[in-house]
């Protein structure tokens, strides 16, 4: 039935619908994302082309670390994941995905074959990206930068071990887009560019 149903919407020149995931705070003390996407769920009254997955806030704690003292954006699995000082402010935890919120995104994403994946932090001002290999990633970092006006930069500029960006962009090939916002930036003036972006992911990408 599925191969069927394939076959009938690529015969139509339809596409399947995309599993998109949106996480508002991963660093607890980056509260900006929770409410934009809040707000947003509050508001849409729309028909959905694709699926998306908001999680407004991850980290519950209103830290940068979560409620055990680990970051959670360096608690991933990844093959660069290196144990450091408990209390760097990056400190990843005493092994990879000891976390209950690291283990929670793994298990959904073993479930859900996300197309992309996109994180909101701030304060950098610049869209970042992981996953090059995909060809979809730059295109949709490309398409993010002119709704919010924010430059692309591949590279943070500092090591990232243990990074979602690492874990879900670079080892899995899911494009990932993280999006540092100006924290100093009023909110509602900010959110206005996020509606136009969440109503493009859920009806036009």
């Amino acid at each position: 039935m599925k191969t069927e149903l394939i076959e009938f919407l690529n015969n139509a020149d339809c596409k399947m619908p995309k599993n998109i995931l949106v996480i508002g705070v991963i660093h607890g003390d980056e509260s900006v994302g929770e409410y934009l996407i809040k707000k947003y769920l509050k508001n849409k009254k729309r028909f959905l082309k694709n699926n998306l997955y908001y999680i407004p806030r991850l980290n519950s704690n209103d830290k940068r670390k979560n409620k055990n003292g680990v970051d959670l954006n360096r608690n991933f699995p990844t093959k660069n994941w290196s144990l450091i000082d408990k209390n760097d402010d990056y400190y990843g935890g005493e092994f990879p995905a000891c976390e209950k919120e690291t283990e929670f995104l793994i298990n959904l994403a073993q479930k859900v074959a996300f197309d992309a994946i996109i994180t909101i932090h701030t304060p950098y001002k610049i869209i970042n990206y992981d996953g090059i290999k995909n060809k979809n990633t730059l295109p949709l970092a490309r398409k993010i930068s002119n709704f919010l006006n924010y430059p692309l930069q591949e590279d943070i500029g500092y090591p990232t071990p243990g990074s979602m960006g690492t874990y879900f962009g670079i080892e899995k090939n899911i494009p990932i887009i993280t999006i540092e916002c100006d924290e100093n930036e009023d909110k509602d003036k900010l959110y206005l560019k996020f509606e136009k972006l969440f109503k493009y992911l859920e009806c036009e990408y």
